[in-house]
């Protein structure tokens, strides 16, 4: 099969990693792709927006099967445009995808079904929401509507904070659109966790699940990135509360989409709180959640091209996933000054070191420049150690981590730490 994946950063590696075990895959491409992707797959300089380009370029090279990695072209309908060329692929349609595309579509999905979440309210108006916001006590939870690279959403400890947030997104307009309309919810207090699933319509094969560190800095403080790091599994958490997560929040959420005539294909990306009064929803993203993906598909043990081409088909219901004991932890190793602005085109030093030890090394912002790979984005690599248990994997992961630099290079230094707590 020829495979093109869309996207170029960390899953978007470790999406074409897995691909490229399967003995069913004669060719990747990647568009745009990066610099640690290009030894592994034809790299395509292809915007992921420019969907026109895109499908020409599968067409004249017979591309096979398409797979989406980012949140922006499935919201914009990439998926909708290649399938009206008869090209296979993989990741929800556009009207079902707006799970993610607007939190306030998903909040009302989720309160009209009964599936557990946050109180909440949601505003179009923002002299109305500062209103509401002086009637609550923080912490409190400000989000912007629509999607914003990951950085749309303020846990507030002052209302202070709350009201400069709600007038960043609001008035100065700092995520665009994206902050024309709100959701002020309540905090939700607990351990966060992860569960990705692969899901055809009411068909839903939940992945191994992973827990996220949002907060730049150590002891989640700072504010929230994109994702500092990821562990699986999750020794520290009953199993239970797994599975009720799967059976009373990922399971009715993929059968409400298809009562409201929005089907999910795809991957549905649950973020999840542990509270004293049970699992409840933070968020629901339409695609593979990064740095999630870098710590769950090394423990699959199914044909990734296998599962995809099951769901495609309808056939997910028949197919049985297996998964590894191994733990996996990825550190994300940071441009200095992300979140907020930060260099580029800095030289990276060590890759081979980091990989000889064993550790897997995902490119995220990476970009080649005079035969040396530079920096080219906030989160720069996601350096993953494994092992047979957390204790062993976080410790290769951050021994590689240790082999790898470059000028201003930012890791938090207790990544999985709460696993090792319990």
């Amino acid at each position: 099969m020829r495979i093109m994946v869309i996207g170029g950063g960390g899953r978007e590696h470790a999406i074409v990693w897995a691909l490229a075990k399967s003995e069913k895959v004669k060719q990747i491409y990647c568009a745009p792709g990066n610099a640690g992707i290009a030894e592994l797959a034809e790299c395509v300089p292809i915007p992921v927006n420019r969907f026109a380009d895109l499908i020409a370029f599968a067409n004249d090279h017979a591309v096979d099967l398409v797979v989406v990695g980012p949140d922006d072209p499935l919201a914009d309908g990439i998926v909708d445009a290649f399938e009206e060329h008869n090209i296979p692929t993989f990741g929800p349609r556009k009207n079902a995808a707006e799970i993610e595309g607007s939190k306030i579509f998903m909040k009302n999905l989720l309160k009209k079904y009964n599936i557990p979440t946050a109180k909440y309210e949601t505003f179009t108006d923002y002299e109305a929401a500062l209103a509401y916001l002086r009637e609550q006590s923080a912490p409190i939870v400000v989000k912007a509507d629509g999607l914003a690279a990951g950085k749309g959403v303020t846990v507030a400890y002052s209302l202070e904070e709350a009201e400069k947030s709600l007038h960043d997104m609001m008035v100065d307009k700092v995520f665009g659109e994206s902050g024309g309309q709100v959701v002020i919810e309540e905090f939700l207090e607990g351990q966060e966790m992860s569960i990705l699933a692969f899901v055809d319509g009411e068909t839903v094969r939940a992945m191994v699940p992973a827990q996220d560190h949002k907060p730049v800095f150590d002891d989640d403080k700072g504010p929230n990135t994109g994702g500092m790091g990821t562990y699986s599994p999750l020794p520290h958490i009953d199993p239970a509360l797994v599975e009720d997560a799967v059976e009373n929040i990922i399971k009715p959420t993929a059968k409400a989409m298809v009562s409201e005539g929005r089907p999910f294909r795809g991957v549905l990306f649950a973020g999840l709180m542990i509270t004293k009064d049970g699992v409840k929803t933070i968020e629901f993203n339409a695609r593979m959640g990064d740095p999630e993906t870098q710590v769950v598909l090394p423990r699959l043990k199914t044909d990734l091209v296998d599962i995809i081409l099951a769901a495609l088909n309808g056939r997910l219901d028949q197919l049985d996933i297996a998964w590894s004991d191994e733990a996996a932890v990825c550190v994300i190793a940071a441009s200095g000054g992300y979140p907020a602005s930060y260099p580029k085109g800095l030289v990276i030093e060590g890759l081979d070191a980091a990989k000889a030890q064993g550790a897997l090394v995902f490119h995220a912002g990476t970009a080649e420049k005079d035969g040396k790979i530079v920096t080219s984005g906030g989160r720069v690599l996601g350096i993953v150690g494994r092992g047979r248990d957390i204790a062993e994997a976080r410790a290769r992961a951050y021994e590689a981590v240790s082999a790898i630099h470059f000028e201003g290079m930012h890791v938090r230094s207790d990544i999985a730490a709460k696993a090792l707590r319990g």
